[in-house]
């Protein structure tokens, strides 16, 4: 008993200054729950509602038909319809869609002489799983179309419809040649966040942070040289990650690496700013490091790093629409694996630097308060 006397007051004590931090109390409940509903929510690998673009030359009974069949499935969700295969590429070049179904003006001609009718598939093998997932469906739909086909009455010998599938840009489907540029973007995420937090919690829990508030440097001073180091690691690492990409991992890189890097600094901006910010409400290290996974957990999972966005419920699609690495990512993989210039992205270029511009100012004033 006298054992359970000694220890109980320091139990009590402990559990007094946790409630006592409401910050690392928030942290320490809500990071299980929002990590249970991320993996349980994002973490599908089943691939469906692939974004799907039709360019219908034929516009008859039959070719409205096969692309009905396309529709009524839960794999492809139509997206538009143009007028030919080049606008088709040019939709899938620009990220508005992941498939293309190309119908030519002689396809209900073919299918009624009893010869095979054939159709072209685009694919956006930038994202193996995607990719591999619309292949397999297209073509059980394709199947699916000339069973029909016979059962209506025409004397077509199966297979009745032929696919054409083309692969675009990632023909081999290999899924390094994906995440690779994913990790560039995770590095860059990671590294700009972690330290510059740490950096001035840092200072702040040695009581350095003091003496160079009463020092002759200036805010802005302080905040240049506090960021500048991170910077350049950040890139070092990019530089790193991107050398064994291509010389150990053979991965494909189709762009221009100087625009991959341009581009880099507009995203760094962004993660820079949200580093500060978190070391502006964070009075320790450990709350830092528990507020930094409450943005980089999300980040990971809803970005489309890993899971494609198209598997994801509604709401959490939504939240990912406002992450800085859902745009990074496509930049990258635009550029690495599509070959992409500034013209075909400009759109996430200005999400990130508008996002990176109002953050990065808010945690500068923020930190300028600070040090007042």
């Amino acid at each position: 008993m006298r054992m359970f006397d000694r220890i109980l007051p320091i139990i009590r004590k402990e559990f007094i200054q946790i409630v006592r931090e409401p910050r690392t109390l928030a942290m320490v409940l809500l990071l299980t729950p929002m990590q249970v509903l991320l993996l349980g929510y994002a973490a599908n690998t089943d691939v469906k509602h692939i974004r799907t673009v039709v360019a219908d030359e034929s516009r008859d009974q039959s070719s409205r038909n096969l692309v009905r069949s396309f529709t009524t499935t839960e794999y492809f969700d139509v997206v538009g319809y143009v007028d030919g295969a080049e606008q088709v590429r040019d939709m899938i070049d620009r990220g508005d869609a992941k498939a293309g179904v190309v119908i030519p003006p002689d396809f209900a001609r073919d299918m009624a002489t009893s010869r095979t009718g054939q159709v072209q598939v685009l694919i956006d093998g930038s994202d193996p799983n995607v990719a591999s997932t619309a292949l397999f469906a297209a073509n059980a739909l394709a199947q699916a179309a000339a069973s029909q086909a016979q059962r209506a009455g025409l004397a077509i010998p199966p297979p009745a419809i032929e696919l054409r599938p083309q692969v675009l840009y990632n023909p081999d489907m290999r899924s390094v040649n994906f995440m690779i540029p994913g990790l560039i973007g995770l590095v860059l995420q990671f590294q700009s966040l972690i330290l510059t937090a740490f950096a001035v919690v840092r200072e702040r829990e040695r009581g350095t942070l003091e003496q160079l508030i009463v020092s002759p440097v200036k805010p802005w001073e302080l905040l240049l040289g506090k960021i500048t180091p991170f910077v350049l690691i950040s890139f070092w690492n990019v530089g790193v990650a991107t050398t064994l990409g291509l010389l150990w991992f053979h991965i494909e890189f189709n762009g221009s690496l100087l625009l991959l890097l341009a581009l880099s600094v507009v995203f760094l901006v962004g993660s820079l700013g949200l580093g500060l910010l978190v070391s502006t409400v964070s009075h320790t290290q450990t709350q830092a490091i528990q507020m930094s996974m409450f943005i980089l957990l999300p980040a990971i999972m809803l970005s489309g790093m890993i899971f494609p966005l198209e598997n994801m419920p509604a709401l959490l699609r939504a939240i990912s629409y406002l992450l800085p690495l859902t745009y990074f990512l496509r930049i990258l993989r635009g550029i690495a694996l599509k070959g992409l210039g500034i013209e075909y992205l400009w759109s996430e270029v200005a999400l990130l630097a508008v996002f990176g511009l109002v953050v990065f100012l808010i945690s500068a004033r923020r930190f300028q308060k600070t040090l007042a």
